[in-house]
């Protein structure tokens, strides 16, 4: 099909009089795919429903522009009248890089968000189309020009997640679109969307609204596909495929995640955006982004700009309804010196933060016994006496700096630094976090740092940081049903609540007024904080205070 074959079908629909922008989707289909063979234009109504763009073009099976088309003399394309078009408008502007919105005859191109050109092939006069066709070449240009765009290469932190933040902010939408449809559709079988929601609230979050399983769902992607490039050592070449095999076994939890929902059972309304997602860091190099990454001359950390800077740019609102405050280096420097002195002074173990004597412990295995007073059968572990937990642990600031305090001791002796970090340490480091973005950056955080001062890890072992709710009670361990990677997370959160003589409780809780933490447990020991108190002007409902209310309830 050429141009003018294309517009004069355009215009034999139009005259019709009954057309709507759905009348025209097989011409422009039909007119890409002829002038550029080597381009697949997929239109499909399944995915549109669901927040996808009308035309995304492929070449292979990379992702290499998107189309938006709307009725054609629609007036208002690029969203400045209708509330509707103007949320569409942006929110792809945002999320795409290489887009053009159209009404068939109109085309507007946006490169990286900014307007780049319009150019226009016909008009309406008399309720017929007119072609322009001194417009013709310039627009078939366009489109051949529009499939060969090739994305800067991406060199700054705030860059990268302001990008990242676009197009998870995008598969969060579609996430929750779909599964809300999967969810009102009770004819057919449980969806695999739907079967991760449920293990979700079944193992691990038991709360999670279909929302919030979309922001886990879209952070997961998102960052387990940073953490697999920044560990991949072929720079030109990437897929989520790849991505799968390349995050790091010390998150066991995040990989097993990602080979799950990014893998080859992928929901197809979600490929394409997760395909996009993969081309932006085809052009990142993330392993030179994050090069100063831990120095001890560097105040600003690039693992802070990414939480912070996607955290604000994704979703503000979930920032300030969970407390997300960045701590000052100096202020974290303090804390943790401190703990350590007051280790050394107070209870007497010399090496303070290092220390690694062991206490005994009583634990409830799961044999029945009559005998015992709490019907199970009990038995005697050692575990290391000096605790550590961060219960808000964010980026894992404050665990970071409990590593390089220690480390301090261990200059000059780096032969026995890494047997002591697999006996010593990475046994009593624990940290417990809620949202996933800076769930994954806590455990690259720690992996980059340990990686920079020479461990060599041997057996594989996981960081002891996971995704789980502080404020709730521990649960009953859970089975191995479905997804027992997920219940493997929850069971070893509930270890360290239910099981592990936490002895420093560090950290910097975050501050939230209006607490989104109301479960049973928590309210019931904060009530202790109420006792004959008329609470008329003093809150005590914020999360910082309930987390001081936890720290008290380890320590007690």
């Amino acid at each position: 099909m050429t141009t003018p074959e294309y517009l004069s079908s355009l215009n034999n629909r139009y005259r019709l009089g009954n057309s709507t922008e759905h009348t025209f989707r097989g011409d422009l289909q039909q007119l890409i795919e002829s002038l550029i063979p080597e381009i697949k234009a997929t239109n499909e109504p399944k995915r549109q429903s669901c927040g996808a763009p009308d035309y995304i073009l492929t070449k292979g099976e990379v992702p290499v522009g998107f189309i938006e088309a709307k009725d054609i003399g629609d007036s208002d394309l690029i969203g400045k009248k209708k509330s509707g078009h103007k949320e569409q408008f942006d929110r792809y502007k945002a999320s795409l890089d290489n887009l053009i919105f159209t009404d068939y005859l109109r085309f507007v191109l946006y490169l990286e968000g900014e307007l780049v050109t319009e150019i226009i092939i016909g008009e309406i006069v008399d309720g017929s189309i007119k072609p322009l066709p001194e417009n013709f070449t310039a627009f078939e240009n366009l489109l051949k020009d529009f499939v060969v765009h090739v994305g800067q290469t991406i060199k700054s932190p705030e860059r990268l997640a302001k990008m990242m933040a676009g197009k998870a902010r995008l598969l969060a939408d579609v996430i929750e679109k779909t599964l809300k449809r999967d969810l009102d559709d009770n004819l057919n079988p449980k969806t695999s969307l739907e079967q991760q929601f449920d293990a979700f609230k079944d193992y691990l979050i038991h709360d999670v609204s279909t929302k919030g399983f979309a922001d886990i769902y879209a952070q997961t992607i998102t960052y387990g596909l940073f953490a697999a490039r920044l560990h991949d050592p072929t720079i030109k070449t990437f897929s989520r495929h790849e991505a799968a095999e390349l995050i790091p076994k010390s998150n066991p939890f995040l990989r097993k995640l990602f080979q799950f929902i990014a893998g080859y059972d992928l929901d197809d309304n979600l490929v394409w955006i997760v395909d996009s997602l993969v081309d932006i860091f085809l052009h990142s190099n993330v392993e030179e982004i994050l090069k100063n990454y831990g120095k001890s001359t560097k105040m600003e950390d690039p693992i802070i700009h990414f939480y912070e800077t996607f955290l604000s740019e994704y979703d503000p609102k979930l920032r300030k309804s969970r407390g997300v405050w960045y701590t000052p280096a100096p202020v974290v420097n303090f804390i943790v010196r401190a703990v350590d002195d007051i280790l050394k002074t107070e209870f007497g173990l010399a090496q303070g933060l290092a220390d690694t004597s062991k206490t005994t412990i009583k634990l409830n295995t799961q044999t029945p016994d009559k005998r015992s007073t709490t019907g199970y059968k009990q038995v005697e572990q050692q575990v290391h006496k000096v605790q550590i937990l961060d219960p808000a642990t964010g980026t894992g600031t404050f665990l970071s700096e409990v590593v390089k305090h220690i480390y301090t001791k261990f200059q000059g002796q780096q032969g026995i630094w890494s047997n002591y970090i697999e006996s010593h340490l990475l046994p009593r480091l624990n940290g417990f976090e809620i949202l996933m973005a800076s769930y994954a950056m806590a455990h690259l955080k720690l992996d980059l740092l340990l990686k920079e001062t020479g461990y060599i890890g041997k057996s594989n072992q996981r960081l002891r940081i996971y995704l789980t709710n502080s404020l709730e009670e521990h649960h009953p361990d859970t089975g191995t049903l479905f997804a027992n990677w997920l219940s493997t997370e929850a069971n070893e959160a509930n270890h360290i609540k239910r099981d592990t003589p936490v002895m420093c409780v560090i950290g910097n809780p975050p501050y939230a007024v209006s607490s989104t933490n109301k479960n049973e447990w928590i309210q019931d020991l904060i009530s202790d904080y109420k006792k004959n108190l008329k609470e008329r002007k003093i809150n005590l409902d914020d999360d910082y205070i309930k987390f001081i209310r936890y720290g008290q309830h380890y320590i007690d």
